[in-house]
This record gives C-alpha cells, structure tokens and sequence, in this order.
C-alpha cells in the first residue's frame, strides 16, 4: 500500500537520480496492518478463534506487502530540493565587552573529595557518636542498650509498645540491627559531608560540627513522626544534638585529612592555570612602543 498523492514515481536503490533531488522511503501501511493483526491474533485467544484467524491472515498479507515495498530492492521517491539563503540579522545592539581575566567564570569546587573520603568520614564519626549515646543511656536509664534498642525499634513493629525495661535489657537482635541502620546512616551522611564541604572550604569545622548537625536535627524533628513514632515519643533532643555534633566534627575532620580529586570544571580552566605557569600580573602590552 502506498500514497496516492505521489507525483514521482518510485525508483530503485541503485537509480540515477539528480542531484537537486533527495530519495526519501515510500510510505507505506503494511507495519500498521501487521501490528493490527498480531492484536486481533491475541486478542482471539480470549474471545474467538474466528477473531485469531483474521489476525494471522492480516499478519501473513502485511508481511508479504512489507517485503515487496523493500525487496528485490527498496522503493524510493524523489522529492526536489530548493535551494534558500534565509538571511540571520538580530535586533540586538552590539556592546563592548569588559576586559576579564582567564578566570573570570567560577566554576565551584574545582576539587573534592572522593567517595571513600566521604565511606571513612560517615564510619568514623558513626564510632564516635556512639560515645555520647551510650553516655546518654548510662546517666538517664543504667545501661548500655537503651539508645542501641531503641534505635532498632524504627525497624520492629512489634517493638513499638516496648517498655522501658525492655529497651533497657540486652537483645542481640536489636543490637545488629542498631548496628546496620546506624552504619548505612552513617555512610549516607559521610558521603554527604564530601560532596558538601568542599563548597565551604573556608569554615570546614563550624559547617560540619554546628550547622550541618542543626540542619540534620531541625529536619529529623519534623519528619521523625512519619519514620519512627518509637523514636519520636521517647528520644531527647539535647542528647541528640550532643550526639550530632560529635559525629559532625569527627567526621567533618577525618574527612578534611583526605587527599582532594579534581573535578570536571578543573579541565575547563586554561592550560596555564592548570600546569600552574600562570602570572600573578596579567601582561600589559607597552602601547609607547
């Protein structure tokens, strides 16, 4: 099947053809009919095989008309080419650039860290906030697995009535998982703190130890119901924040000690700078001469 509105008529792949014409495929509607036929086939195994029938006889007509439009060679019609020059002009008035230096566009951070900068960061800090947390449960309960079970009772449903004394009492169950929500957040926030210091090279210690940890806490106030409302009810945010600040000054320094990557923005920088051959004076040709 082909369109009747085609004035040209169709020629071979290997046809002359001028070169004020381009060849473009005929169109053809064998595809539609063939995937109307493979419908039809599926559709008949749920109503009747009458409906399948059809649907292999449209499959078996388009695959043959698809064949013919494109062998023993492909059809072509040539469709002429006109020549136009569109002129470009612009309304905008021309203005005199300022003279700028080499490296005039900012593109921040020209270095980083690199992941396992951010992997040894979060587990590092992830041990040192373990310190205050413990202090936290030895002071206000006496005993070293309050803040460890009741962090693992975000993640057991059937721990969500538990008493005190039950979240005061050892249980190797909700050790591990303590462990395992503690290290992956852990982790999670150590990547974090790489990709985010470097953009505060100037204060690394005030961003990760203070305002890092009230960003994290002011977020976990508000969406901590949602996550664990165990942990909502019983959790003390003084000792929280305590808590947050360590891991954000241990980690926000382990993570400072670490050799920094260059990033992509540092090849778009001029050779010069890069190979560090650059002048601290910019050149100013002698107009006297």
């Amino acid at each position: 099947m082909r369109d009747s509105g085609l004035t040209n008529p169709p020629h071979s792949s290997g046809a002359a053809h001028s070169r004020d014409e381009v060849l473009l495929p005929v169109p053809t509607a064998w595809p539609m009919v063939l995937a109307l036929g493979v419908s039809l086939a599926v559709a008949g195994m749920v109503t009747h095989w009458a409906v399948s029938a059809l649907g292999v006889v449209l499959i078996l007509r388009s695959a043959v008309g698809w064949f013919r439009e494109v062998l023993p060679y492909e059809h072509h019609f040539a469709v002429p080419v006109v020549v136009e020059v569109i002129p470009v002009t612009s309304t905008r008035a021309t203005r005199a650039k300022l003279p700028v230096d080499a490296k005039h566009r900012k593109l921040l951070p020209i270095e980083t860290f690199s992941i396992w900068a951010g992997v040894q960061g979060g587990m590092i800090g992830g041990a040192a906030m373990i310190v205050p947390a413990t202090a936290f449960s030895l002071i206000r309960y006496h005993s070293l697995w309050y803040a460890a079970n009741l962090l693992a009772a975000g993640g057991f449903v059937s721990w969500a009535g538990a008493s005190t004394q039950f979240l005061s009492q050892f249980h190797l169950l909700g050790l591990f998982a303590a462990l395992g929500i503690h290290a992956l957040t852990s982790v999670l926030v150590g990547l974090l703190y790489g990709a985010m210091l470097p953009m505060f090279p100037r204060w690394p210690i005030i961003t990760a130890g203070f305002i890092a940890p009230f960003l994290w806490t002011g977020i976990l106030h508000s969406a901590l119901g949602v996550i664990s409302p165990i942990l909502n009810e019983r959790i003390d945010w003084p000792w929280f924040v305590v808590s947050q600040i360590a891991f954000g000054l241990v980690c926000g320094f382990v993570v400072n000690l670490q050799v920094k990557v260059r990033t992509p923005q540092f090849r778009s920088l001029p050779f010069s700078i890069r190979a560090g051959l650059h002048a601290d004076q910019p050149i100013v040709e002698d107009k006297e001469k």
